[in-house]
């Protein structure tokens, strides 16, 4: 975390243009808000769901549907078609038909089933875990200061010690039908919980308003905030500083020049943007004298990995001697490196049946 105190996230819900939605309108706009802040899920992170009273076009009687954000949607710019709609009565009755965690992959096949209204939205692999949880609205963000926790090796203690008995722990699990049981079980042993970290994973939060779900998100997210300011205050982070940082019109323009090389090398299969990032918090740890093995050690939250890979690219520089056009030569040797690197991650780690 960085020493420099990083601002609360803002409760931006406006009761007044919530009052003029509809229950589907208010779950984008819940969406939106929580997806708008990197801080609380990064793109295409996180999922939200409502469970809806609705009209059954087929009989037109009043039936539960859960909304749930679909496969491959990003929170902050989700829109009505993002969301995937099935009935809770037929994802309820898909627990007379599961076999074991050992058969857990062949739920999926199920879903489609349980469709409502010819929504051709698929449903994503997250969807058991919204729908057997026993509150309408829920909110599975991945939050930074969230996943330092729970990728922390002492994550339940921490917690424990953060959130007191408002917040529960589960131990890593893959997301799916099992995982989706666990919350169930969870939420109806512990009535007054809140949410829950799920290790090495995200935040669930739940609520009986829409309103209710979207503040204890943002609520748990700056409690957690606050406790990292607290342990961190006036200590050395990261190792402290091994460099100092080169003017800010300097750094730009170094960038400007590597930009166009690395998005060519890496974009033999596919185009590639750029962006570059040069705020205090990422200067604090580029700068500092553990950023190689910490860099090394890569993402904490499977979420995370999906969009950046294992680990990022460190590529050695001087800013006492900033020879760019060393830098740039050797650029395509790093790179190579870094592929090979990755092909034997991945082939040490697949399996036969993934």
């Amino acid at each position: 975390m960085s020493t420099s105190a990083p601002k609360r996230l803002a409760n931006l819900w406006d009761d007044a243009k919530a009052a003029a939605m509809s229950e589907p309108e208010r779950l984008v706009y819940r969406s939106n808000l929580l997806g708008s802040d990197k801080r609380v899920t990064n793109y295409g992170g996180g999922n939200t769901s409502s469970k809806i009273f609705q009209k059954d076009p087929l009989t037109g009687q009043d039936v539960e549907v859960l909304w749930v954000k679909g496969s491959g949607g990003d929170s902050a710019s989700i829109k009505l078609d993002g969301f995937s709609t099935l009935y809770m009565d037929k994802l309820r009755a898909l627990k007379g038909l599961y076999r074991g965690v050992e058969f857990e992959d062949e739920m999926v096949g199920y879903l489609p089933h349980a469709t409502f209204n010819l929504n051709p939205r698929a449903a994503s692999i997250d969807t058991p875990l919204h729908a057997y949880v026993n509150h309408p609205y829920v909110d599975h963000m991945h939050p930074d200061a969230i996943i330092a926790i729970a990728a922390s090796v002492n994550s339940k203690e921490l917690t424990k010690q953060i959130f007191g008995d408002s917040i529960g722990w589960l131990p890593w699990k893959k997301p799916g039908f099992e995982l989706g049981l666990w919350l169930g079980k969870y939420c109806e042993e512990n009535p007054n919980s809140k949410g829950l970290i799920l290790e090495s994973h995200g935040l669930f939060t739940w609520g009986d308003t829409p309103k209710e779900c979207y503040e204890t998100t943002i609520a748990i997210i700056n409690q957690a905030i606050a406790w990292f300011e607290q342990q961190t205050e006036g200590k050395t982070i990261f190792g402290g500083a091994a460099v100092p940082s080169l003017p800010a019109e300097q750094r730009r323009a170094i960038a400007a020049k590597l930009m166009p090389k690395i998005r060519g090398l890496i974009s033999e299969d596919s185009h590639k943007l750029g962006h570059f990032d040069d705020s205090a918090a990422v200067l604090e740890f580029v700068n500092s004298n553990n950023l190689r093995p910490l860099a090394a050690l890569g993402t904490s939250c499977p979420d995370h990995f999906l969009r950046t890979k294992i680990r990022p690219l460190v590529i050695e520089f001087d800013p006492a001697n900033p020879d760019i056009d060393a830098v740039v030569a050797n650029i395509p040797e790093d790179i190579a490196a870094y592929r090979v690197d990755y092909q034997a991650y991945y082939d040490r780690c697949k399996h036969d049946n993934s």
